[in-house]
């Protein structure tokens, strides 16, 4: 390089900063901030089409509104079936959109379980109105899986729109099922006719869901205790019913997200003790982590208090934690990169 070219290129460097084009900075450590508390048996979680978070409330048969700035908390529905006593999960446990639409997923409060409920998928009406859309709980007794079971209607987790339908796991009897919706049909509790299964698995409790195209990503929680092996994100090819394994070694992942460029993330809810009264991980073991190219996760944020379904706005991850609260991970896209931390 002569020195002319050294001088302009020494001069063009030094301006860089006044212009604003200075080293990109480096990020700062992830950390998880309480957003909302309060939350009565929470679990599962989506994005409404305002941009709102909504978030199941089991123990009391409720859907919540939260806003993703301030936290405020309005009740979105009430009247649900509610959780069962002595029961860890059930009732309302995911909810998602279609269009303007909201559904909600409920489990675990059908007779099958000495409940008087019925087990399935619940189209909102309005604010504690509600129509059965599918009754999961009916077609899952005279459908029993291959692989040992504890509830004859199924422990449906988690749910997400689906070629017109949705698509449910069943955590309990292994297996993915497809729901077709019929909006001019009247619903038939005795019909099931619009319920049909995808896949069946052996004992690995697959749990949150996740979908793109014709491909379904699913997290496996892994039979008891969880083992962090067993922890793992698959993809499932409906076209040619292939299943691939996209990484394993995160322990009971509950959930699994797409974030901002199309990077999937999963959500650890942390190491388990077998068998624990409320079979959930013990706390402060979780994390947030994200799909490797190798086979791998990397753990972007740790030490999360029971968390159970993830969502994404924008660059900030939410996650409902199972004591009853909303937290919130900033600039997580920031930290995608294993050079960068």
């Amino acid at each position: 390089m002569n020195r002319k070219r050294t001088l302009l290129m020494a001069a063009f460097l030094t301006v860089l900063p006044v212009l604003g084009w200075s080293d990109p900075p480096r990020c700062a450590p992830p950390t998880a901030t309480l957003l909302a508390s309060g939350l009565e048996g929470p679990i599962g979680s989506t994005v409404g089409p305002d941009r709102a978070l909504y978030v199941t409330e089991g123990i009391a048969g409720r859907i919540s509104r939260i806003d993703p700035n301030t936290g405020q908390i309005t009740t979105f529905a009430s009247g649900l079936p509610k959780r069962l006593p002595g029961f860890p999960v059930g009732g309302p446990i995911d909810i998602t959109f279609m269009g303007n639409t909201a559904y909600v997923l409920v489990t675990l409060v059908g007779p099958d379980v000495g409940g008087t409920s019925i087990s399935g998928i619940y189209r909102v009406d309005g604010p504690d109105t509600f129509t059965v859309v599918a009754n999961l709980g009916a077609w899952s007794v005279a459908h029993p899986p291959a692989t040992s079971f504890d509830a004859p209607g199924g422990l449906q987790f988690a749910m997400e729109p689906y070629r017109g339908g949705f698509v449910v796991s069943d955590s309990n009897h292994n297996r993915l099922l497809f729901v077709t919706l019929d909006h001019c049909a009247k619903f038939d509790p005795n019909d099931t006719s619009n319920i049909k299964q995808l896949i069946a698995f052996a004992n690995i409790v697959p749990a949150g869901l996740a979908v793109a195209g014709h491909t379904i990503y699913f997290s496996l929680a892994g039979p008891d205790p969880h083992l962090p092996k067993d922890g793992k994100v698959l993809a499932f090819d409906v076209n040619s019913g292939t299943v691939t394994e996209l990484a394993s070694g995160s322990p009971f992942l509950l959930d699994v997200e797409f974030g901002r460029g199309r990077d999937l993330y999963a959500l650890s809810q942390g190491v388990f003790t077998c068998c624990t009264p409320t079979d959930s991980a013990l706390p402060n073991t979780g994390a947030l982590v994200k799909v490797n190219d190798d086979g791998g996760f990397k753990v972007i944020a740790d030490h999360l208090d029971r968390p159970a379904s993830l969502q994404f706005i924008d660059n900030t991850a939410y996650f409902v934690s199972l004591a009853g609260e909303l937290w919130k991970i900033r600039d997580v896209s920031c930290h995608r990169d294993d050079d960068r931390h």
